[in-house]
């Protein structure tokens, strides 16, 4: 009995010391935009599960695309002696101040899927081949259109994230570098003549502001009968909106099929509207392995580790190049949906019925 009372004992105390040596590691500050993109939420409560994992306690907050909102939290962050920040920013352009505020604390900065820009205290950069991403996009809506078996002219109209995001440039890049060619070459007509950034650029990805621009391009350039063929369209949440404007002006039936709309980030309603046939792709990130990524990277750092990277060229912030860790992204349509975006896991099937 008493071997068994001392054995008890100690794996209590053994069990005691690892609770001990995992709250040691202290707390990391995720800092998220917005509750209203459900690719945010997915990602927070990833990075929460991957840092728990390694050891770390959490403060993750959501600025619900309030700039003053996110500076304060990562103020707040910043006081509480966080070991190292994550932030995915609303503008990447502001965070100047409160980082080296954090490094001059010592606090380890993780850029997340959006690049933190005009600071040197940015450590490394995690994301997704966001020019890549732009690229699937195009070569989607080209295979959506029958191109190159069909060889036009297409009417298709260009949207491009918001301006305040550096990924939105990437993504346009990306995309421009397969359609230009095609603009250039009469294939591909840009009715609106809307193209650049500055033009098609959507401020915070807003769904409603892409929604009344369409609404502006379809009355002002197709009320002559003209068709639309094709929407290149960067992020789930636009193509909802611009699929909206769409079906108000009669498409989505027999007489006027759906154009070929594209996305990204694989959103439960936009999947669900890839098997009706209202959107035609969009590009999947799997968002789980970017937490478990960043949650590696960030444990490297902090237990004196070297992380892995494995780009030291692309991501010029304004005052350094910042180390990034890239993942690939995944085009998805309605025939690989199944295989891609359920079969691993990330959307259950009956959450698509």
């Amino acid at each position: 009995m008493k071997i068994i009372k001392t054995l008890v004992g100690a794996l209590a105390l053994a069990a005691m010391t690892f609770t001990a040596q995992a709250q040691d590691k202290g707390t990391v500050g995720i800092a998220m935009p917005t509750k209203s993109s459900l690719r945010w939420i997915s990602d927070g409560d990833a990075l929460v599960a991957a840092l728990k994992e390694k050891g770390y306690g959490t403060d993750l907050q959501y600025a619900e695309d309030d700039i003053p909102n996110q500076l304060a939290q990562i103020e707040n962050m910043v006081t509480k002696d966080v070991k190292a920040l994550i932030v995915a920013s609303i503008d990447g352009t502001t965070l100047s101040a409160v980082l080296q505020q954090a490094a001059d604390k010592g606090v380890k900065i993780i850029a997340y899927d959006r690049l933190i820009r005009d600071s040197g205290n940015v450590d490394y950069y995690t994301t997704f081949d966001n020019f890549k991403v732009g690229v699937l996009q195009a070569e989607s809506l080209l295979k959506g259109l029958g191109y190159p078996e069909k060889q036009g002219p297409f009417n298709v109209e260009l949207f491009g994230g918001s301006p305040d995001d550096n990924n939105a440039f990437f993504f346009y890049d990306g995309a421009m570098s397969v359609l230009q060619p095609l603009i250039d070459k009469g294939v591909v007509v840009v009715k609106s003549g809307q193209m650049g950034m500055e033009k098609v650029g959507t401020l915070r990805w807003d769904g409603a502001v892409a929604q009344a621009r369409m609404d502006n391009i379809l009355s002002a350039n197709y009320s002559d009968g003209s068709r639309v063929d094709g929407v290149l369209a960067p992020y789930d949440g636009l193509s909802r909106g611009i699929i909206s404007s769409l079906r108000g002006v009669g498409y989505g039936t027999a007489d006027q099929p759906w154009p070929i709309v594209t996305g990204q980030d694989a959103e439960t309603p936009s999947v669900k509207g890839i098997i009706a046939g209202e959107q035609y792709s969009t590009v999947f990130k799997d968002t789980r392995e970017l937490a478990k990524v960043t949650a590696n990277l960030v444990d490297a750092v902090l237990s004196g580790g070297t992380p892995e990277i494995n780009d030291t060229k692309t991501y010029d912030n304004g005052v350094k190049v910042v180390p990034s860790y890239l993942l690939v992204p995944v085009s998805v349509d309605k025939s690989n949906y199944e295989e891609i975006v359920v079969g691993s896991g990330y959307i259950k099937a009956e959450e698509l019925k």
